[in-house]
């Protein structure tokens, strides 16, 4: 990590940005901020940021997830003169709705209107101290119930890659921080200098959509005497209409018994359902396949290739193409969307 000394390559004094770890800290995310900020010296710009690293202890040291103790450049007097604030994430063991008091002590010295930001996991460290209440935030979706139990005044989304709301900025998972701090690029010097750290960083400058893409949604267990094998066949069969008559008759109920008991086993309704699974299918097969949208369509039981990118896009906000192309597991990539 750079430390925070002045720097001479600007003709103005540079933006701070101060990392702040926190023990169990995850060095992938510490390393996002000066792989981000320390970038806009390729767009010409090399003082523009200094990124220094601070622990909330005096004896600067930190441990992190993987076993090992880091010394770091700064001790928590570092927060006193930052521009920006960042917090990355650290071992969900340490959660809590409580911060431990040498934590407290360090925001404490954060300026008033200091841009503050966490990666991942960090909001829970910002939401306990009180700086999320009443406000828009995010973080890594698999952690949203339990966010939402310790931190129910937070108005969390858990399915946007970040949300910036102020002088605060939240993210969502591991990489989204790269994301949000590209984003903060952007904001201070313009498209053309945060597309430029982003070739750099072999990453595109704007991703489409959010995590809600990356949430996984197993289909719920079946049972003998409920709606599973029902489900597990029209699974099967997902190329066909499947009425809801259909169905209640595989499962030898009556339509209104059949949407009962399915509503009280998944959460959800059977029509709801089945567009679920065939957009879980379709993705499946873009991501391993070189079928066009439109044959794509046929095998997932969508009556058009433009009813496909309708429910794909309403599910997880991208087009079929630009899914493929970030989820491509081999081949290349058809001309035909």
């Amino acid at each position: 990590m750079a430390t925070l000394e002045p720097s001479t390559a600007s003709a103005g004094p540079p933006h701070r940005v101060v990392v702040l770890a926190l023990d169990g800290v995850y060095l992938f995310d510490l390393g996002i901020p000066e792989r981000v900020f320390g970038g806009v010296r390729y767009a010409g710009l090399p003082g523009a940021y200094e990124v220094g690293c601070c622990s909330a202890t005096e004896d600067r040291t930190v441990t992190t997830s993987t076993g090992p103790t880091l010394t770091l450049d700064h001790g928590p007097e570092a927060l006193e003169s930052a521009d920006t604030v960042i917090l990355p994430p650290y071992d969900m063991s340490r959660f809590t709705a409580d911060l431990p008091e040498p934590v407290r002590a360090a925001l404490a010295r954060i300026r008033p209107g200091t841009r503050i930001v966490s990666l991942c996991t960090g909001a829970f460290t910002l939401a306990a101290a009180g700086l999320l209440d009443g406000r828009p935030a995010t973080t890594h979706w698999a952690l949203a119930d339990e966010f939402h139990q310790l931190f129910p005044r937070v108005a969390l989304d858990p399915a946007v890659l970040f949300v910036s709301d102020g002088d605060v900025l939240t993210s969502a998972g591991v990489a989204s921080g790269i994301d949000a701090c590209l984003h903060l690029v952007r904001r201070d010097h313009g498209s053309a200098v945060a597309n430029q750290v982003a070739r750099q960083c072999v990453v595109p400058p704007w991703r489409e959509g959010g995590q809600a893409q990356f949430i996984v949604q197993p289909m719920p267990a079946q049972g003998s005497t409920g709606t599973g094998e029902t489900r597990a066949w029209a699974l099967e069969h997902l190329d066909r209409p499947l009425a809801l008559r259909e169905l209640a008759a595989h499962a030898r109920m009556s339509p209104r018994t059949f949407s009962r008991r399915f509503q009280e086993e998944t959460g959800t309704s059977p029509g709801r359902w089945l567009t679920q699974q065939r957009v879980n299918h379709a993705r499946t097969l873009l991501e391993t396949t070189d079928l066009s949208v439109d044959r794509i369509a046929a095998e997932v039981g969508f009556a058009t290739g433009n009813s496909l990118r309708q429910h794909l896009h309403a599910a997880i906000g991208v087009s079929p193409q630009a899914y493929r192309t970030a989820f491509r597991i081999r081949g290349e990539m058809p001309d035909e969307e």
